[in-house]
């Protein structure tokens, strides 16, 4: 999620949860609360998909090209076709209710196809071989490139389209100066300019996308190992689900992921609109959101090597702490652009703790859960489905708290000013809410049974059942 999405905000993301609504209520083909209803029906549907597809990705057998691959290499064309397509514009004659089933359709399959590709690319970190070390870089090098390619994406997408969106908001402004029969062709046209830049930053996305599934597909090879043989689950789903839930360590993972995760989106969701009513950098939030994400990019490395030397959780307590005194500032400090640089690029490396922490953990808790039932093997995806599905749960409170926050200060979209209430509930909630969350989150990951300790163990006894693997193995070839 790229922070600052709030709707008095304008950043050129790429997410279809950002870029759809500002992109069709900006070609006018549909009405806002048709946005908002196509992105919470949106939502919804994803929100079932995620543990759905675990599942089924689970039940797959293992092909010719591996088990998860197949599924990224099916999603790839359909999922780019839907991102185009909801980029497509209808006749003007269209009704305007197909117009809204079109989109919601696209959008939902679009949130289908990305789950597909999501689910088993993230469980892929634990069938690339290796050590726990190698598995853990191999996270930390994913969650980089996630950050690098959020910002690509955004800058691309900006590119192409804040030129023409820049002429043709020049051109209302030139339409409210002139008669409007001289100014409506100028408008018209780069209206439908406009709407061609979209078009054309999709295909630019799109190409992208398929060129770096391209290079998974060809370049990846799974590597089951004596606790991932990458088989088929034969439990069912009830079974399954009350197995993974049960378990411990991954309970108290997802428990802490969740309130540091609401804990961030909540401060992202509202960034811009604190930055242009409360702080007083209306023109200036999209630079500090930059910044932010370079420095989340940059500090990831440090990290890497944060926790090799010093152990996971203390990493994760240390890196979700670093954010508090930064929100504490954030809400005192107003009018000062240089103050906000130094904050918003701590509050980066405290967000490059969130995109790389709890990733580097679930496989731990994924080995643990699987050395302590290994009658239950072959759920990676479903372990992983229920990771993004309480990151999307956290980002979809996210904008319930705030949106209630705001309703019942008084908020009324348009204003050009505010009341005291309306500031103050802003400042609640970049500072007091999400400090609460995080602290819960830091004391749940305190509690976290896994600890340096344990995953030695958990190594030991893991090259331990691989030996013995390999030696039968060997005894079968010999006999």
């Amino acid at each position: 999620m790229l922070p600052g999405g709030h709707e008095d905000a304008e950043p050129h993301g790429v997410t279809p949860a950002g870029a759809l609504p500002q992109g069709r209520a900006l070609q006018r083909e549909l009405e806002p609360f048709h946005v908002s209803l196509i992105i919470f029906l949106g939502r919804a549907w994803d929100a079932v998909t995620d543990p759905a597809i675990g599942f089924l990705v689970s039940k797959s057998p293992r092909r010719k090209y591996g088990k998860l691959v197949p599924w990224i290499a099916c999603s790839m064309p359909f999922g780019v076709l839907c991102y185009c397509m909801m980029w497509f514009t209808l006749s003007d004659a269209t009704p305007a209710s197909l117009k809204f089933l079109w989109y919601l359709f696209m959008y939902s399959i679009f949130q289908t196809c990305m789950t597909c590709h999501h689910v088993p690319y993230s469980s892929l970190t634990m069938f690339l071989g290796g050590t726990q070390r190698d598995r853990d870089s191999a996270t930390a090098y994913r969650m980089g490139l996630e950050v690098f390619s959020t910002l690509l994406g955004s800058g691309i997408q900006g590119q192409i389209v804040g030129s023409y969106h820049a002429h043709m908001m020049n051109g209302c402004y030139v339409s409210k100066e002139t008669l409007p029969n001289a100014s409506t062709y100028s408008l018209t046209d780069s209206l439908e300019n406009t709407r061609r830049a979209y078009i054309f930053a999709s295909l630019v996305l799109g190409s992208i996308y398929c060129l770096s599934c391209l290079v998974l597909i060809f370049g990846v090879r799974e590597q089951p190992g004596p606790l991932s043989p990458l088989g088929k689950v034969e439990l069912p789903f009830a079974s399954c689900l009350r197995m993974i839930m049960g378990h411990k360590p991954y309970t108290q993972l997802l428990c802490g992921f969740l309130f540091a995760s609401l804990a961030f989106q909540i401060t992202q969701g509202i960034f811009a609109f604190f930055c242009t009513h409360a702080a007083g950098l209306s023109g200036k939030f999209q630079h500090l959101v930059l910044i932010m994400l370079v420095t989340a990019s940059l500090s990831i490395p440090f990290w890497q090597w944060f926790l090799g030397r010093f152990g996971k959780k203390t990493a994760v307590s240390l890196g979700l702490a670093l954010i508090i005194p930064a929100l504490v500032a954030i809400t005192q400090v107003t009018h000062n652009f240089l103050a906000f640089v130094f904050l918003v690029m701590m509050a980066g490396c405290s967000m490059a703790v969130l995109y790389l922490l709890p990733w580097s953990m679930l496989p731990d808790a994924v080995d643990d859960f699987m050395l302590r039932n290994p009658s239950c093997l072959n759920l990676e995806a479903l372990f992983y489905s229920f990771y993004v599905f309480f990151n999307k749960f956290a980002g979809g409170l996210a904008v319930g708290i705030s949106t209630l926050g705001l309703h019942f200060a008084g908020y009324h979209a348009g204003d050009c000013t505010h009341n005291r209430s309306v500031i103050l509930t802003l400042q609640l909630l970049m500072a007091p809410v999400p400090i609460s969350l995080l602290l819960i989150a830091i004391i749940v990951f305190c509690l976290h049974p896994i600890n340096e300790e344990r995953r030695k163990q958990m190594r030991m006894e893991m090259e331990a059942m691989g030996h013995r693997v390999q030696c039968g193995s060997q005894e079968q070839t010999q006999g």
